[in-house]
């Protein structure tokens, strides 16, 4: 199995105003997407294009900010009150074939593949499996991403 491009850093963030001020003004990002909120998760998205040239040819960030206390986000701001760098997301071709590749490393995938914000198919592997870094896995998109 093979990795393919970054597709997105996540970044949790208390504030999703200041966040979009600091990554907008201080960091250039030329597009901010719809706001996208993931019930299930109690969690505000916002996406950003990097200078680079976006959604398909550069790689996006993904600020995310709790809509409650008991998101999936909140415990990360809990112990990094000011945000930071929550998650990368790699694309995979075919993503039961990544999670069943994962699985077999004795990677802790943390639930069944699922609709991503996008709606395309993720699953996360855990952090501590992962060189420290929370990691999602997405299929690669067939189509343009919004």
């Amino acid at each position: 199995m093979q990795l393919g491009r970054l597709n997105h850093v996540g970044i949790a963030v208390p504030d999703m105003e200041a966040a979009l001020a600091h990554w907008t003004g201080v960091m250039g990002a030329t597009h901010v997407h719809e706001p996208i909120v993931i019930e299930r998760a109690g969690i505000l998205i916002r996406f950003l294009d990097t200078p680079a040239g976006g959604a398909m040819n550069g790689t996006q960030v993904e600020l995310i900010q709790p809509l409650r206390a008991d998101s999936t986000v909140s415990p990360f701001l809990a112990e990094n009150p000011g945000g930071g760098q929550h998650h990368l997301c790699f694309e995979v071709p075919d993503i039961h074939e990544a999670k069943a590749w994962f699985e077999a490393q004795g990677k802790r995938v943390l639930g069944e593949p699922r609709p991503g914000a996008h709606g395309h198919p993720i699953f996360f592997v855990h952090g501590d499996d992962m060189g420290g870094i929370l990691t999602e896995i997405l299929e690669t998109p067939k189509e343009p991403q919004p």
